[in-house]
């Protein structure tokens, strides 16, 4: 059973602390420069709620947070300022990201736009998948979205696996080829034969989770 989280929106379209991601997320979706981030107990998002946005969102290691890091990045926003040395997020990008329950079990993902969370594509649930390929899956289907647009848009991912899988064009996995996962791996190969077939120049980027928080495309299942 997941652990009880809590979400303090610090600005939203109404602040306050929420106990559900669902909840958190309809105050976030759509407001410019929304400020949140998930905590371990209620005491801990009281805290941080009293305490202000400036104090505790954007931080590698604000005090109060869950783990060491922001929980839940902003949606909008830039990162504090008082978080130096942080790169700063390219907005104008895509982000993308996967959902799974279990592992293989079945698979979805999607590509958001970094600034306003807009879905801009969407797949799934597909049966008998990984993680990992759902990662380099949804990578190379942002990359044949924004080519097909015309846009050199930077793309995030969370995935250091699938970053190198797409670098090499094809996936280390160890997933094997039978009926139950054969339209996973209808995706992954058709993902490959875009790789080899097709030359782009749109940066793909590690999203920075324990400074920047979640990825925008977060499932929030964690």
């Amino acid at each position: 059973m997941a652990k009880q989280k809590f979400y303090v929106v610090w600005e939203g379209h109404k602040p306050g602390i929420y106990t559900s991601w669902p909840e958190c997320q309809t105050q976030v979706n759509g407001y410019t420069d929304a400020k949140y981030k998930s905590y371990e107990s209620r005491a801990e998002a009281e805290a941080a709620y009293a305490g202000g946005w400036k104090k505790n969102w954007g931080k590698a290691k604000a005090s109060g947070s869950a783990g060491g890091y922001t929980s839940k990045a902003a949606k909008s926003g830039k990162p504090s300022a008082s978080a130096s040395s942080m790169e700063e997020i390219d907005y104008d990008s895509i982000s993308v990201d996967v959902g799974t329950r279990g592992n293989p079990g079945p698979v979805e993902y999607k590509g958001v736009d970094t600034r306003t969370g807009e879905i801009l594509f969407y797949v799934g649930p597909v049966e008998n998948g990984t993680n990992n390929l759902g990662e380099f899956i949804a990578i190379v289907h942002a990359l044949a979205y924004l080519k097909q647009k015309g846009s050199k848009k930077t793309i995030y991912t969370d995935s250091k696996t699938a970053l190198a899988w797409v670098r090499n064009k094809k996936p280390a996995t160890t997933l094997a080829r039978t009926e139950k996962t054969r339209k996973i791996w209808e995706l992954t190969d058709r993902a490959v034969q875009w790789l080899h077939e097709n030359k782009y120049e749109n940066k793909i980027v590690k999203w920075k989770t324990e400074e920047w928080g979640e990825i925008k495309a977060d499932f929030g299942r964690k």
